[in-house]
């Protein structure tokens, strides 16, 4: 029976894998209080037939759970180690040795991601001087390891590197501000054969200005804008023929483009809703089966996700909305419908994260009898500084919660977040730890999950005490 199972087994994997959109892989980012298991998440990839991710660091446990998976990974490089690795060579080659060389034998590494949206407007130019020079010795180092045309290295960039002043396409260039660096970077990109990586967010547009079109976010018929010959119906198009054009001028025209993050989040603002998110993954995977591409790059396009999980340590200062990217939930289980074949079939749930273990089924929630109100300011403003209360703004899913309810809801994502430790549901005695599920409605009062490293506590624990109780029983 065995052959026969391996065989079957082999036979779904493969159509699972031939029903995916050619070209897609998913982000998956790490700022999370309590991180899955990355084997547990590689399964989940695997079990949706998702061949390509994209992570934000090189941590060796998180990759190395991408052995003998089939999936082509992009390790990437913080912002904040670009300096050593732009002064110091050797700092590269080490950095290689340890990311690369270490894992290359078991891992399908095909990338490696310089810094992160290093040239954003609000970094005020902090990373202007070091990007470049650490992407030329990390690129070296992956040369003189051996991986000369096997291993890429780029920049994932935020799409505000390029503008245009009329909004159409054909007026796109660089920053003034990044122009010398940018030629810079393409210049060597193509000398690598390297990819563009972008960052396009449709959602900001939105989120950005008020009197933006709603449907033009979107790919089911906005207004049309006229750029010479060409009518563009959506901003993800004018914003890649923006980058085309930018391209063009600048003498690389043909340089390949790989759209590192696209996607919409669920929660965090008004226009944040699993409904919209739903509806503009529909339309993206729709055009990314058709290969239909953009007017200025038709065909086959390459893009990532973004992202896979929600992460509730994420910085919000661009938005509430910023801790609630991921297709799927905290836990690995999907918020909404999502078709990667892009064959359009509306109500097919993507399969979630298996083996998740849960903390107990309990909650911190404001004691019923409080009756004075007034006490619970300072101590709601501690719980949400220090866990995530980012779905009770304006527009989100908790945000018709009552008085009472918003504070019993910041009371357990603090309690959550801190392990569910009893010290962590006191608040000058105005919290208590119930039984009952607290959710009400669409807003979800979460439990949180055993961590991969509380696993690792508790299986470490456990193994101190059976050793104690075995050198008892010795002594007896």
């Amino acid at each position: 029976m065995a052959p026969a199972m391996l065989i079957a087994w082999t036979f779904c994997a493969m159509l699972v894998s031939a029903n995916l959109v050619q070209g897609i892989g998913v982000n998956w980012g790490s700022q999370s209080s309590h991180p899955l298991n990355p084997s547990i998440v590689v399964g989940m990839l695997k079990d949706n037939g998702i061949k390509q991710a994209k992570l934000f660091d090189a941590d060796g446990w998180t990759v190395s759970a991408f052995a003998g998976s089939g999936i082509e990974v992009m390790v990437g490089i913080p912002n904040n180690q670009l300096k050593d690795l732009a002064n110091h060579y050797g700092k590269a080659k080490d950095w290689v040795k340890e990311n690369v060389t270490k894992q290359i034998n078991d891992v399908d590494i095909r990338y490696v991601g310089v810094g992160n949206e290093p040239f954003l407007k609000s970094y005020n130019g902090t990373h202007l001087k070091t990007t470049f020079p650490a992407l030329q010795n990390i690129q070296k180092a992956l040369n003189e390891a051996g991986y000369r045309g096997k291993i890429k290295a780029t920049v994932p960039l935020n799409a505000d590197v390029y503008e245009a002043a009329s909004n159409k396409p054909s007026d796109g260039n660089f920053r003034k501000d990044v122009r010398d660096v940018m030629l810079q970077i393409i210049k060597f990109l193509d000398q690598n054969d390297a990819p563009f990586l972008v960052n396009i967010y449709p959602f900001l547009s939105l989120y950005q200005s008020s009197s933006f079109p709603v449907d033009f976010a979107f790919f089911d018929g906005g207004s049309p804008i006229q750029d010479r010959n060409i009518q563009y119906t959506n901003v993800f198009d004018a914003n890649f023929d923006t980058l085309v054009w930018t391209l063009r001028k600048n003498g690389y025209g043909d340089l390949k483009i790989i759209v590192g993050e696209v996607g919409w989040p669920t929660d965090g603002n008004i226009n944040a809703t699993p409904k919209l998110a739903k509806r503009f993954y529909d339309g993206f995977l729709k055009r990314m089966a058709n290969k239909k591409g953009t007017p200025l790059r038709p065909g086959q396009m390459e893009a990532y996700l973004f992202g896979l999980l929600d992460e509730d340590m994420k910085s919000i200062d661009p938005g509430d909305f910023e801790r609630h990217w991921g297709i799927f939930r905290y836990d690995g289980q999907p918020k909404f419908p999502i078709d990667f074949s892009g064959k359009g079939n509306s109500n097919k749930m993507p399969v979630g994260a298996k083996g998740v273990q849960y903390m107990d089924s309990q909650w911190c929630v404001l004691k019923q009898d409080t009756k004075n109100m007034t006490l619970v300011a300072p101590e709601i403003d501690y719980a949400c500084s220090n866990s995530d209360c980012s779905s009770l703004g304006y527009g989100s899913t908790c945000n018709s919660l009552d008085a009472r309810g918003n504070v019993s809801y910041a009371f357990n994502m603090y309690f959550q977040m801190q392990d569910q430790s009893v010290e962590a549901c006191k608040f000058n005695g105005l919290a208590e730890i119930v039984k009952q599920n607290a959710s009400k409605g669409s807003c979800l009062f979460p439990v949180q999950i055993l961590s991969a490293g509380e696993r690792l506590s508790l299986a470490y624990g456990a193994t101190i005490i059976a050793g104690l109780l075995l050198s008892l029983f010795t002594l007896v």
